[in-house]
């Protein structure tokens, strides 16, 4: 059982928790068009046939494309917007403006890599780190993890 937690675009971030609430994997990937998009998603999921969620941050017709795949495998789709994620994971300071959310998810994406032991990044793009704190936010949201745990608390 587990969670993939995507942040939206056609250059998407990507992250993968497993049933213990800890990272197991995350990239950025540039799918440059819908159709590539809707062709990786149904790919990738078969790939994961353990996903019980997906947390998906954004809307509009690339998280339709998300959802339908979810929905043909009975996996139940989060959506929600940033401020929802960054409201719980980060200080009001720290999220006064998008571009300094941004900035400020970097830090913390890098401490739960670090607490999950999964593989240090050679560079983080943004949109993995967000989608590692939109996966944090995930687990626990749907009960992986009963808190944020005392090594990952500021």
């Amino acid at each position: 059982m587990s969670l993939l937690a995507v942040d939206l675009g056609l250059r998407t971030g990507l992250a993968l928790y497993g049933d213990d609430g800890r990272l197991r994997w995350y990239r950025s990937q540039n799918f440059g068009s819908a159709t590539r998009l809707r062709r990786a998603v149904h790919g990738l999921l078969n790939t994961l046939p353990e996903v019980r969620w997906l947390v998906l941050e954004g809307g509009g017709n690339l998280a339709a494309i998300w959802e339908n795949e979810a929905e043909k495998r009975a996996i139940d789709v989060l959506r929600i917007g940033a401020e929802v994620w960054r409201q719980r994971l980060l200080y009001g300071r720290e999220q006064r403006t998008g571009a300094l959310a941004k900035s400020n998810a970097d830090p913390f994406a890098r401490r739960i890599i670090e607490w999950s032991a999964a593989p240090r990044p050679t560079s983080l793009r943004h949109d993995a780190a967000e989608a590692i704190l939109i996966g944090f936010w995930g687990a626990l949201e749907v009960g992986l993890l009963d808190g944020i745990p005392a090594q990952l608390r500021r």
